[in-house]
């Protein structure tokens, strides 16, 4: 410290232009934080990997919504006006597809369209970055009429209204926070000059530290969020303060016991100036413990941890320079600091708590223990509850789920990827076992996929409806034989008349080739009338055909010989050429029967084709389903293929719409219930071996409640055990730190109690956000543990006393440094509360109050009382050098 002391003015300069250099060259660390700052799951979660394996096949695109809200419902002008937003939209640079509600397909439109037919839904298909697809959103804007109410929504549009809401919240936040500690730090020192020191630290070291951050997070991915910059705010100007308090605190003391200026320096910096090491250490190792979480959104926490290094650098060597400069006249025009004074009331409660340790003990857990029992962890993954409802996306969102159901905009996908074409007829099939299963899942409104595209079955797909269609060609069959039966009666008596009226003569040149040719047609008829009833009574196929087929011969022979007779009358004159002119149109008839019994005997044989087919099938057995050659070839079912499959056939899709808020803690169960219908379904199937992963909303929120709890627990060992290693090395002590550590955690889950209770049990929230309970760990931990190294710290140096005067002593000397850093550290907290960001609310919540009650309760109530009980075994296993005080006694 001598050395800083001497060279104060070199070192001041060197820290001001370091500033300078950084702010001026330094990335922006708020553009950083919307371009990089969104949540990211890591690569093995299985929305990630969904994700990932859409984007190598090149289906990388997203899709927003485009909600249109009209006063009346839907009429030829309203479709004329919204044809016109849907050709300009297409249009627009980096949008691939716009799926209209303006169809034929009743279905498509009941899919798009409200009941009431007055909410439009248009899902329009992007690719590009969450910046990009802001772009294109605001580009549509500027397409729809001002008469005509719409919104664009989607997960992309909703993560940037979140990235604005924390920017604002964020500029809030320092506002509010400056002037908060300006105000607190005037009526504790009473001086117009001591409240600016402690703003310029820490806003220098701020400076420094978000210019750092910015360096690391473009030149080696340096983990950051949205709300990196906030906490870095709070944190900072609360720590930062609390620190410059407890230095200038024991400054003034030591200037009150007559050291000048310099030497007061010296000694702050030799007693408290170690106390704030050891808390700097502490809260650094607490923010750099999250550097092993594994989601991007807690690791950018870590970045705290380098505002931590920063502020201790900046004390240590920046703050002296006021003190050996100003003396005195740093807490000008006061004689005084009120925190200097011995703390009554921490006094008092020091006196009664060693006197009665076990009374504090019990009135401790009477406090404590009902909120630590009856908190549920109840946590929301809603992240449209975030922000306000009056951004556009959530207002789109809101739009859909009043006309068309909340699972609509977010469906949650099936991605399966295999090794080979999962597009086959036979492979196919089995997607509709699939759908079923999903469809069974409580909450699940529909599915969509290649055998269901608007989330109905094709029924010309099931076997049932197929063998139904044959029945009734079968029925049709035997309606056409009847009437090749009725054609052949007339023509055979046509024939009989035209027999009856040739004399001997013509007989002997045509008659005789007309009468057989009628008792042919008579037999033929009886066949036809054989044929038609076995048909009726079996459906026999296989056996009709080759009769029709001989049937058909015979009438070929019968065409030929009425060909020959017509040849043979042909010369004949008078009524012979009329006879001629008759037996020409009754060869037509046989003709015209002989091609009907073609078309049905074809007809038949298709059919016999498509049964055996059938009968060989395994997806028939299976699945239900059968799909033949002409129904791959159709040209919309190509197209269902296509909207359901990607990596040229290797992958295919199903779309699962879920009757619930996708948002939801509900809607997760659903997906995991989804998951297991789906696993036991693809059992025996060509999809078994295929990699399946689910993306979407629900899905991803899924992935963060598995990832936030492992996080948390991971975290919180860490924590503690670093902490519980650098504390046994600071204080001697493997007994100290536990029961430090243990009190942090009575408040921590204390605090989430109350919290709980406050925002779920009265103020009716689904739960507290899915992120709060790990950043208030770790920054409640973090911070909480320096107020403990405060009073302990001291303790260690009052005990020559013993141990119950020195815990006594050291309670009325820290009191009202402690009550003090917590109500500043809970004020810099309450400056996030304006945010409007839920997330940033509640974990200031939790923290405001697990601060206030870890100052006001745990430590003047139970600190006292366990290291009183403990008496000298509070430097287990170690030995306290009582001999270095005896001089001093």
């Amino acid at each position: 410290m001598k050395f800083i002391v001497k060279f104060k003015w070199v070192i001041a300069a060197f820290i001001l232009a370091l500033t300078v250099i950084l702010m001026l060259t330094a990335p922006n660390l708020t553009k950083l934080a919307s371009e990089k700052g969104q949540s990211q799951l890591p690569n093995d979660a299985v929305s990630t990997r969904a994700s990932q394996i859409l984007k190598n096949a090149g289906e990388d695109s997203n899709t927003i919504s485009m909600v249109i809200k009209l006063d009346n419902a839907l009429d030829k002008d309203s479709e004329k006006q919204i044809q016109k937003i849907i050709d300009k939209t297409e249009k627009i640079k980096g949008v691939k597809d716009v799926t209209t509600p303006l169809t034929d397909d009743q279905d498509v439109r009941n899919q798009l369209m409200s009941k009431d037919k007055k909410t439009v839904l248009v899902p329009v298909t992007v690719s590009g970055s969450d910046e990009k697809v802001e772009k294109i959103a605001n580009q549509i804007y500027d397409n729809v009429p001002k008469d005509i109410t719409a919104y664009v929504t989607g997960a992309s549009l909703i993560n940037q209204d979140f990235a604005h809401s924390s920017e604002e919240g964020l500029k809030k936040t320092e506002f509010i926070t400056i002037f908060l500690i300006l105000g607190l730090l005037l009526l504790v020192f009473r001086s117009v000059v001591t409240p600016f020191i402690p703003i310029l630290i820490v806003g220098i070291t701020y400076l420094i530290s978000q210019s750092l951050l910015g360096i690391l997070v473009k030149n080696v991915d340096f983990p950051i969020s949205t709300f990196t910059q906030t906490f870095l705010v709070a944190i900072l100007f609360g720590i930062g303060t609390d620190y410059c308090i407890l230095l200038l605190n024991r400054f003034r003391e030591e200037l009150a016991n007559g050291h000048d200026k310099v030497e007061a320096t010296i000694t702050a910096y030799r007693t408290a100036g170690r106390t704030l090491f050891i808390s700097g250490i502490a809260v650094f190792i607490g923010f750099a413990a999250i550097g092993f979480a594994k989601f991007a959104i807690f690791q950018s926490a870590v970045g705290v941890a380098v505002g931590v290094g920063v502020l201790l650098v900046i004390l240590f060597t920046l703050l002296p320079l006021f003190m050996v400069t100003l003396g005195e006249k740093l807490f000008w025009p006061s004689k005084k600091v009120a925190s200097h004074s011995d703390n009554k009331l921490w006094g008092f409660l020091g006196k009664k708590a060693v006197a009665r340790p076990f009374v504090f003990l019990v009135i401790t857990a009477i406090i404590t223990v009902p909120f630590i029992v009856t908190y549920d962890s109840k946590v929301s993954f809603d992240s449209t509850a975030e922000i306000s409802s009056d951004y556009k996306s959530i207002k789109g969102l809101n739009a859909i789920s009043d006309a068309l159901g909340e699972g609509k905009a977010f469906p949650v996908n099936v991605i399966i990827k295999g090794d080979k074409e999962l597009t086959k007829a036979d492979v196919i099939p089995y997607l509709g076992n699939i759908s079923k299963a999903i469809e069974k899942v409580d909450h699940v409104d529909s599915v969509m996929t290649i055998t269901q595209p608007t989330g109905e079955k094709i029924d010309d797909l099931y076997v049932n409806s197929q063998l139904g269609s044959v029945s009734d060609g079968i029925k049709d069959a035997v309606k056409g034989i009847g009437d090749v039966q009725k054609g052949l009666s007339d023509v055979e008596k046509g024939l009989n008349q035209i027999a009856d009226q040739t004399g001997s003569a013509s007989k002997e040149k045509s008659g005789g080739s007309l009468a057989p040719a009628a008792d042919g047609l008579a037999q033929i008829n009886q066949q036809l009338q054989l044929v038609s009833t076995q048909l009726s009574t079996t459906g026999n196929v296989q056996q009709a055909v080759p009769q029709l087929v001989a049937i058909s011969k015979q009438l070929t022979a019968i065409q030929t010989g009425l060909q020959q007779a017509n040849e043979n009358l042909s010369a004949q004159q008078g009524q012979v050429g009329t006879l001629s002119d008759s037996i020409n149109q009754l060869a037509k008839g046989v003709k015209s029967a002989n091609d009907g019994l073609t078309k049905i005997s074809d007809g038949l044989t298709k059919a016999t084709d498509m049964l055996d087919n059938m009968s060989d099938s395994s997806t028939v057995r299976d699945t239900g389903i059968y799909l033949p050659a002409e129904v791959m070839k159709d040209k919309g079912f190509k197209q269902s293929i296509d909207n359901y499959s990607f990596a040229d056939g290797k992958g295919v899709k199903l779309s699962v719409v879920l009757d619930q808020n996708p948002y939801s803690e509900e809607a997760i169960s659903t997906v995991k219930n989804i998951e297991k219908a789906v696993a036991s379904e693809v059992v025996d199937t060509p999809f078994e071996h295929t990699e399946i992963v689910y993306g979407g909303v629900s899905s991803s929120n899924a992935d963060l409640k598995d990832l936030s709890t492992t996080d948390l627990s991971r975290t919180m060992v860490i924590m503690m055990i670093g902490l519980f290693i650098v504390l046994t090395i600071l204080f001697r002590s493997m007994i100290m730190p536990v029961y430090m550590i243990a009190s942090l955690l009575l408040t921590y889950y204390t605090a989430m109690g109350i919290s709980e209770l406050l925002f779920v049990d009265i103020m009716g929230n689904d739960g507290i956000s899915w992120a709060v309970p790990f950043f208030s760990f770790v920054i409640l931990v973090a911070l909480g543990i320096d107020y403990s190294i405060f009073l302990l710290d001291r303790f260690n140096e009052e005990v020559k006393s013993g141990v119950a005067v020195g815990m006594v002593t050291s309670m009325s000397k820290m009191g009202s440094v402690i009550i003090t850093a917590a109500i500043i550290l809970a004020g810099t907290f309450g400056a996030m509360m304006p945010s409007g960001v839920l997330t940033l609310v509640h974990v200031a919540t939790v923290v405001i109050i697990g601060l206030l009650l870890y100052g006001l309760v745990i430590l003047p109530l139970l600190m006292p009382a366990i290291v009183v009980t403990l008496g000298e075994g509070n430097w287990w296993p170690f030995i306290r050098k009582k001999e270095k005080y005896k001089v001093e006694e």
